[in-house]
């Protein structure tokens, strides 16, 4: 498996988007706290505190992991990195210093060899990795795939509530302000970046999976996701401005049932028991905004199950704003968000059925292929391969 110019370029897209995204959640939240919006600048602030303390703690842990397959024990300059908020930089400073090298300089395998990787601690560089896989290629593909997990949990613990509390904010004063817009619109490119970004990094770094090659392929897969997540983050924020309580109940009971999910399905993402549950309590918030196949296996009947509650969900709230809010309220702003709600919905819903009918691979072909080169699979494609999937 190469790594490519494309490649290289779009590890840097993700960079800036990821970087842009804390831009501009940041200025939103100083824009609540100037116009005196105070509760909606703490939430703001506190979604971005918790996804990026989530994130921290996972890369952390991944390190810890990696130490440990390694033969190295020292872990206190990659703890006080990811004390201070720095662990996914230092995986992009890895990631983008050696996909460099492999995109543009790199001639040979050997070239790379006596490059720092993620597998060492950040801070002691001199000690070489004894267990690392011995393709170049597939250490930075490896250190991709890390990157890709960490930003779908970014992104879903904290791009999504922010969409929501952007959209509320933004339909309850009839306003337009720009840093909400813009932070509307970054926030649905880094869901959608990151969504697609991370089911081009799986089927990368596990060798039984097929490639998502092509254009047709990935912008149906883009459309299946985002339309149906647009669809849904305007359904709740809907709902929300309707009635608050209501609102946040459901989202709650909408995550207790991810969280049960996910325990049934008996993940095995982690290897200690309380990170475990950990990975599932946030997995469980996740599938609140989208599907993701939590063990693997195949999910036909639970993805179906899935969509036709969100769309039981989705036509319950616009009946219910349509025919209990007064006539007066009625206005032509919330009829265009109802007919991107329902347009939006169709186009996703029929995104998905073309997705899974014409593009994605053949699972019985997949697991051929794994039965047979499963025992050589490095230890970076173990870790995805329990992770997320489609």
């Amino acid at each position: 498996m190469r790594f490519t110019k494309w490649n290289f370029l779009m590890l840097v897209l993700g960079y800036i988007i990821y970087v842009v995204d804390l831009i501009v959640d940041v200025w939103v939240s100083v824009n609540f706290f100037y116009e005196g919006q105070h509760v909606f600048g703490i939430l703001t602030m506190s979604f971005v505190l918790i996804a990026a303390g989530v994130v921290q703690c996972f890369s952390f842990m991944w390190y810890k992991e990696d130490f440990q397959t390694t033969g190295q024990k020292e872990l206190s300059c990659s703890l006080l990195i990811h004390c201070f908020q720095g662990g996914i930089f230092t995986r992009y400073w890895f990631a983008l210093r050696k996909g460099f090298h492999l995109a543009f300089q790199c001639s040979n395998s050997d070239d790379l060899s006596s490059g720092p990787t993620l597998a060492q601690d950040p801070m002691d560089l001199s000690i070489p990795s004894r267990e690392e896989p011995a393709d170049p290629y597939q250490k930075v593909l490896g250190e991709v795939s890390d990157l890709s997990m960490l930003r779908l949990f970014e992104v879903y613990l904290e791009a999504s509530p922010q969409l929501m509390i952007q959209l509320y904010v933004l339909m309850e004063s009839n306003q337009v302000d720009f840093s909400q817009v813009a932070a509307i619109v970054v926030s649905c490119c880094a869901v959608s970046w990151s969504t697609v970004d991370y089911h081009i990094a799986l089927r990368k770094s596990l060798p039984d999976k097929k490639l998502l090659s092509g254009l047709w392929p990935r912008s149906t897969y883009l459309l299946y996701k985002l339309f149906t997540f647009v669809s849904w983050i305007l359904s709740v924020a809907l709902l929300i401005l309707l009635n608050v309580k209501l609102g946040l109940i459901q989202l709650f009971i909408l995550w207790l049932s991810g969280i049960t999910w996910a325990c049934k399905q008996q993940t095995s993402f982690c290897t200690s028991k309380c990170m475990e549950i950990f990975y599932r309590v946030v997995v469980g918030f996740v599938l609140i905004f989208t599907f993701f196949n939590v063990k693997g296996e195949n999910t036909k009947f639970s993805m179906s199950a899935y969509y036709v509650i969100r769309v039981l969900f989705t036509l319950g709230i616009l009946v219910r704003f349509w025919f209990c809010t007064p006539p007066d309220e009625h206005q032509d702003f919330f009829r265009i968000i109802t007919i991107i709600i329902v347009v939006t919905l169709l186009i996703g819903i029929f995104s998905l059925i073309i997705y899974y009918t014409s593009f994605h691979p053949n699972r019985n072909k997949e697991k051929e292929i794994f039965d047979e080169i499963d025992a050589g699979t490095p230890p970076r494609a173990c870790r995805i391969r329990h992770f997320l999937m489609q």
